[in-house]
């Protein structure tokens, strides 16, 4: 059996913690700011952390919130998405420190929730984002081995891991759209018991696309 294939039992609700879905639909091409017109294939989004929600973006308003700072810092409602993939090439995320995290699955990612003070683990399963609740104590060690962590921007980034049955696992700083746009993915086109080889050709596909986007991560202050 795949490794998400005994996933659905753990759904839970998480709107609460996370943002909803992007809007696309919803929107109908209107930014979801100032309503105005927008390119339906190229835009911007923003979180809205009052509603925890995904919002499309026209460029003057996610300039806006570009240019405020961190919601975390400023207070403000809505936070811009940014478009980086980094990695960490000097670190291998170990199974041991995996598992510490008590995430139930080999494909999942974490964000720093502004609103709540607290990390937040979340995992794709046929039923939507399922929620973990990793120990402090193992996010405090995992941020000791990678200066990833630290750079992760809360509400709006997330650290995303992946690991092939048997293979290495893979970390990625990933924009929280992208996060999201997996669990989409998963929920659409899971099949039957074990997803079906079409869900796997789209998890597959999904981070090829993001190795080709990754940027090697150099902190501060050593470039």
């Amino acid at each position: 059996m795949n490794a998400l294939g005994a996933l659905e039992p753990f759904v839970t609700a998480w709107r609460n913690v996370a943002p909803a879905q992007t809007t696309e639909e919803d929107s109908a091409g209107q930014c979801g700011v100032c309503d105005y017109a927008i390119d339906d294939e190229q835009h911007d989004h923003l979180v809205d952390l009052e509603d925890r929600a995904l919002l499309c973006a026209c460029a003057p308003c996610a300039a806006l919130f570009a240019q405020s700072g961190t919601a975390a810092t400023s207070g403000q409602r809505y936070a811009r998405v940014p478009t980086r993939v980094m990695v960490d090439p000097t670190f291998q995320l170990e199974d041991a420190q995996w598992n510490a995290l008590a995430i139930p699955v080999r494909l999942a990612f974490l964000f720093y929730n502004s609103r709540l003070a607290r990390w937040v683990a979340l995992y794709p399963s046929p039923g939507g984002a399922a929620e973990a609740e990793p120990p402090a104590d193992a996010l405090s060690a995992l941020q000791t081995s990678t200066r990833l962590i630290g750079a992760i921007a809360p509400d709006v980034e997330g650290l995303m891991v992946y690991g092939r049955r048997g293979g290495k696992l893979e970390s990625f700083i990933a924009p929280i759209d992208t996060c999201y746009r997996l669990v989409g993915e998963v929920r659409l086109h899971w099949q039957g018991i074990n997803g079906g080889d079409q869900v796997w050709q789209r998890i597959e596909a999904f981070f090829a696309e993001l190795r080709a986007r990754a940027t090697a991560f150099v902190p501060r202050g050593t470039a």
